[in-house]
């Protein structure tokens, strides 16, 4: 599976156009390979959307893609009782524990020394969280969190152009169904 003696980082991604800056950012420090597990995203057709999306971008980056399984039921079960929170707020902590958590124990299963996430491009996502998420998640798998703000260095803008460039599905919500009502 790994190529070369760059150090491995699994890298959870959200959707394929958040993943365009963090790859290009990260792809000459780390072997990338890119871990898809988004419960929270609905319905399964934009869940299928975003996947096929993120396949697309994978084969045209030349990386590896691996993918969990679509466990909504787990998502609302871990966020029962948040359904009218504030984005940002309890709800996405659980749910960004909750997606990094699989992503470290997928990195372990195959070998990885890293982890990191995407989903810190996103202007609507508080970075400190994310890296605080990804700090003590690292801690309990002995596991290396690259802690990034990708949306810094004009990150978005950046996955605006890429997405631009590479024809990708931009989505219009970060995908959880609650924060999909609020609209």
């Amino acid at each position: 599976m790994f190529k070369n003696n760059k150090k491995t980082l699994l890298l959870h991604s959200c959707c394929a156009p958040c993943s365009t800056t963090a790859i290009e950012r990260l792809k000459d420090s780390y072997e990338i390979a890119l871990y898809y597990y988004n419960p929270n995203i609905m319905p399964a057709a934009e869940y299928e959307k975003r996947l096929a999306e993120q396949r697309r971008f994978a084969s045209i980056q030349d990386l590896e893609l691996f993918t969990g399984e679509y466990e909504t039921d787990i998502f609302i079960r871990d966020t029962k009782g948040l359904e009218d929170e504030r984005e940002g707020g309890e709800r996405c902590r659980r749910c960004i524990a909750l997606r990094l958590n699989k992503t470290a124990q997928a990195a372990i299963s195959k070998g990885f020394e890293s982890i990191a996430t995407t989903l810190s491009v996103s202007p609507h996502k508080n970075t400190a969280l994310i890296n605080t998420i990804l700090s003590e998640i690292g801690r309990c798998y002995t596991l290396n969190p690259l802690l990034e703000d990708f949306k810094k260095k004009d990150g978005f803008k950046k996955s605006l152009e890429l997405s631009k460039k590479y024809g990708l599905y931009r989505q219009s919500y970060c995908g959880c169904v609650f924060s999909r009502l609020k609209k």
